[in-house]
């Protein structure tokens, strides 16, 4: 029987912003996940609304991940069908589970996403090759809020990165010190050449992708949303990255405006 051609390469463009960050750089571009991510930053948006909407977002940010990025494979998989026809073959491209994915809980902002990733994962790869790890990272600031660097208290790091895909879920990308000291420790302190790493956040700004574009040449970035309302009307009526230079998006203390406030502390109820 003939293979149905359709199914043979499937081909998958997310829907993106266009931009002057390079190729590397993925603005998912959706009106739903936008309206989302513009309740989530509302003061109104309390728990348990705010895991709900959070956990709407990362499905979503997932979905254009996996479709973008994970390597897929050929397979001729009997369905239900097959009892009484002998056609009921699906033969053609499907997610190849057979490679490693960790997903790396950035504490604490990421724990929740780093959870809900995961999950996902479990149901879509080989469980057995599937794991998450968590690294303790929190911004140092000084007497006036501003940030000085990064402290790494500890991980639970469970194994090798050998040929697999390693996932930094972190719902705000503001001054990417964060990304760069995991993406950091995990190419130099834990074995293994891996296959890609890919940062995913719901809003980034421009100082973010300078800092992390310039460290991590070969980090994959996904976000929903760019943040640069600090920026001039000027530079605010250009191309997202044409005048990058210019492009403003944190605040004196290094939050993220318009942004959605700490979703660390809002994640957890914890503002100590």
């Amino acid at each position: 029987m003939a293979k149905d051609i359709q199914h043979q390469n499937l081909n998958f463009h997310s829907n993106e912003m266009i931009h002057h960050y390079g190729s590397k750089v993925h603005l998912v571009s959706s009106p739903l996940m936008l309206s989302l991510l513009a309740k989530l930053g509302s003061p109104q948006t309390h728990q348990p609304q705010i895991n709900e909407l959070v956990a709407m977002l990362y499905s979503y940010l997932m979905d254009n991940v996996i479709d973008s990025l994970f390597p897929r494979k050929l397979v001729a998989m009997e369905t239900r069908m097959k009892s009484s026809h002998s056609e009921a073959v699906y033969e053609g491209q499907i997610i190849d589970p057979e490679v490693p994915v960790v997903s790396v809980d950035l504490a604490r902002a990421g724990t929740f996403p780093s959870h809900l990733c995961y999950n996902k994962l479990n149901y879509l790869m080989n469980p057995e090759l599937v794991r998450q790890d968590h690294f303790y990272v929190s911004r140092m600031s000084d007497e006036k809020g501003q940030v000085t660097g990064v402290n790494v208290s500890g991980s639970k790091i469970g194994g090798d990165i050998d040929k697999a895909i390693v996932l930094f879920p972190d719902p705000m990308g503001a001054t990417g010190g964060t990304i760069v000291q995991a993406h950091d420790h995990y190419l130099a302190n834990v074995g293994g050449k891996p296959n890609m790493m890919i940062a995913m956040h719901l809003i980034i700004t421009p100082e973010y992708l300078s800092k992390v574009t310039k460290a991590c040449p070969d980090l994959h970035i996904f976000a929903l949303r760019l943040d640069r309302g600090l920026s001039s009307n000027e530079v605010l009526n250009e191309e997202p990255g044409k005048k990058w230079n210019q492009e403003k998006g944190l605040s004196p203390i290094q939050y993220i405006v318009p942004g959605a406030g700490g979703l660390g502390e809002i994640l957890n109820n914890s503002y100590c």
